[in-house]
C-alpha cells in the first residue's frame, strides 16, 4: 500500500480515555469486551436518487466483491462461526452500500494483497482499516470515512520498561504491510544511528498472530491501530495495557480503482446520507469507536 495499514506518555486509563474522545478512533473508556456483532442497528433504506448515480457496471452487479483482512478486530474479523466476516468497517460499509442499493460479498485476503486485488479487478473495492496516504493514492482512489492513530501495547506493568522515545534493543511485534512497520523501521534506524541496539521486529501476516506474540511473551511490545490495541487489551484478561497516547492520527479510507472517482463520489454521498440519518454515529458508538467520527468525507483527501 505502498503497502502500508494504519492498519506516549499517559499510562492511566482515564488519561487514555480522554485522548480517545478527542483525537482518534476509540471508546470513551476502556470498557470490557467488544460490542456484539449481532446487536441491532437501524436498517438502512435505499435512496433511489443516490442509487441512480452508481456507475452502470457496478449497479448491474448488485452485489460487490469486497476484499478485507479479517484479522483486525474490532474493525474486521471472523464471527464465532469462523465464516462470517463482521466488525465496525463491515457494518458501516453495509450501511453505505444499502443507501446506494448495493450489497456486499466480503472475501478474506492478506492485508498486503488487497490494494493489488482492487487494481487487478479481483475485488470491486476494499475496506480494511487502510490509512490514507500519498503512496496509496498513487495506486488507487480512496474515500475517507473515519480517523485513527497508532497505539502501543505492553504486558501489564510494562516489565521491560518500554518507552515510546526509546525502544532500542527491544522486540516489537506488528502486522505486515502496516504503517506501524515503517514507523518501527524508522525508530530502529534512529537507534542504530545513535549507537544503540536495533528494534527487533516480529512482523506477522495476521494481526491476531502479532497480538499472540505479545500475550505469549515473544515480544516486549505491540503497535497497532488504536481500536485494535484497545480491543486486545480488553480481551487480555488484565494481562496487557496501553502504553502512552495514540499518535499519527490519520483518516481511514475505502479503496476503489484508480479510475473510479465517480464511484468514490457516490460513496461520499452515501456516507453523508448515513451521517444525516444518524446511522453512522450509531454504528460507531456500537463498536466503541465514536471518537474517530468525521464529517468531512472526501475522495482522495489531502494528507
Amino acid at each position: 500500500m505502498a503497502l502500508v495499514h494504519s492498519r506516549s506518555r499517559i499510562a492511566l486509563a482515564t488519561a487514555v480515555a480522554l485522548t480517545f474522545g478527542l483525537t482518534a478512533c476509540g471508546s470513551d473508556s476502556l470498557e470490557e469486551g467488544t460490542s456484539s456483532a449481532k446487536e441491532s442497528v437501524k436498517s438502512v433504506a435505499k435512496d433511489t436518487s443516490l442509487a441512480d448515480k452508481v456507475p452502470a457496471a457496478l449497479k448491474s452487479k448488485g452485489t460487490l466483491t469486497i476484499g478485507t483482512d479479517a484479522s483486525y478486530p474490532p474493525n474486521e474479523y471472523f464471527d464465532t462461526d469462523g465464516k462470517t466476516i463482521v466488525g465496525m468497517d463491515i457494518e458501516l460499509l453495509d450501511a453505505v452500500l444499502g443507501k446506494l442499493g448495493l450489497k456486499a460479498k466480503y472475501v478474506n485476503g492478506g492485508f498486503d494483497s488487497l490494494i493489488l486485488g482492487v487494481g487487478s479487478g479481483k475485488y470491486d473495492m476494499s475496506v480494511s482499516s487502510f490509512t490514507i496516504n500519498k503512496e496509496r493514492m498513487q495506486q488507487v482512489t480512496m474515500v475517507s470515512y473515519l480517523k485513527a492513530g497508532s497505539q502501543w501495547v505492553v504486558p501489564k506493568g510494562n516489565p521491560k520498561k518500554i518507552s515510546l522515545d526509546d525502544a532500542c534493543g527491544k522486540t516489537v511485534t506488528v502486522q505486515k504491510g502496516t504503517v506501524q512497520v515503517t514507523d518501527m523501521q524508522a525508530r530502529s534506524k534512529k537507534c542504530t544511528t545513535g549507537g544503540k541496539g536495533e528494534i527487533k521486529l516480529l512482523i506477522e501476516q495476521d494481526q491476531s498472530k502479532a497480538t499472540l506474540n505479545l500475550s505469549a511473551g515473544k515480544a516486549d511490545a505491540m503497535v497497532a491501530d488504536l481500536p485494535v490495541s484497545v480491543d486486545a487489551v480488553n480481551k487480555s484478561g488484565d494481562k496487557l495495557e496501553l502504553l502512552g497516547e495514540n499518535y499519527d492520527t490519520a483518516p481511514y479510507g475505502y479503496v476503489v480503482k484508480k479510475d473510479q472517482n465517480e464511484f468514490g463520489n457516490v460513496l461520499v454521498e452515501g456516507l453523508k446520507a448515513i451521517k444525516k440519518d444518524g446511522t453512522y454515529d450509531q454504528i460507531l458508538k456500537k463498536w466503541k469507536v465514536d471518537g474517530g467520527a468525521i464529517d468531512d468525507f472526501a475522495v482522495n483527501p489531502s494528507v
